[in-house]
């Protein structure tokens, strides 16, 4: 096992404290991606908005009915509903 300085342990720290705070604000960039894009790239970003909203802890039905739709609108309207719960 790999043994990290003081200083890399507070960054490791820092990354899961913040964890959900940084899916959360790649879902938000990720939305504006998804009304720019067409075809594979846009199939790419919806399996990477799924990744992180999987990390935010919304249940996998939700995330299947959302990308299913293929309605980047709907992620926004969720990303605002969880900004306001922080």
């Amino acid at each position: 096992m790999a043994r990290h300085s003081k200083h890399q342990q507070k960054i490791i720290k820092n990354y899961y404290d913040n964890r959900e705070g940084i899916a959360l604000q790649r879902v938000q960039e990720l939305v504006t991606e998804l009304y720019l894009s067409e075809g594979k790239k846009r199939q790419r970003y919806w399996q990477q908005v799924a990744n992180h909203l999987a990390k935010l802890g919304i249940k996998q039905s939700q995330i299947d009915h959302l990308v299913g739709q293929d309605n980047p609108e709907l992620i926004a309207n969720l990303v605002k509903t969880l900004m306001s719960k922080e």
